[in-house]
């Protein structure tokens, strides 16, 4: 029998709040937002060249689960975060649409690479300018493609986001408005 004691290891800062022997106590915000942080799942909309990025931020080198990204997810009705990364063609747009229309509020979206955010260097009549023109984007990651390391530092934006966003910000008639400008119904 080992008589070492089990090491607990905590890598999320508990909130602000009130703290003392035996409680602990916060907003209720401040632990949602705590929790959304570090259980995103994404949803890789992955056309070209920066999904393979993508995946290469999976592997054990660069272990994207250490963000809580552990379980990519490929049904849009059990993902909260979209990752589209690559071209997205004017034929495509549609159904990138629809997929995002499917997910579940709260949601986020990161576009990676330059085809995602503006089109890259594809100017031509095909290639839809930049995601932003048919779904709201929360991050753009910038690079063609965009290495790992700056990925990441995408989604840890996200994270920041997640993390002080109002629970009830998708409620707002701002936000509405901004899913009104798209033509996306609530």
């Amino acid at each position: 029998m080992s008589d070492k004691k089990p090491v607990i290891i905590t890598d999320a800062p508990a909130p602000e709040g009130f703290e003392g022997e035996g409680f602990f106590a916060t907003k209720l915000s401040s632990v949602i937002g705590m929790a959304r942080k570090f259980s995103l799942w994404p949803l890789p909309f992955a056309t070209s060249c920066c999904g393979i990025e993508f995946m290469a931020t999976l592997n054990p080198t660069y272990d994207a689960s250490r963000f809580g990204m552990e379980r990519n997810s490929f049904s849009p009705r059990q993902a909260d975060m979209l990752m589209v990364c690559g071209t997205i063609s004017k034929k495509l747009g549609p159904v990138l649409k629809e997929v995002y229309t499917q997910m579940a509020e709260p949601k986020w979206v990161v576009a990676v690479g330059a085809c995602a955010s503006s089109g890259g260097i594809f100017d031509t009549y095909s290639v839809l300018q930049g995601i932003d023109k048919i779904i709201p984007v929360d991050v753009y990651v910038p690079g063609c493609p965009p290495r790992p390391e700056q990925i990441i530092e995408g989604v840890m934006q996200v994270q920041a986001l997640v993390e002080s966003e109002s629970i009830r910000r998708r409620d707002m008639p701002e936000y509405q408005h901004l899913l009104d400008s798209y033509n996306i119904s609530n």
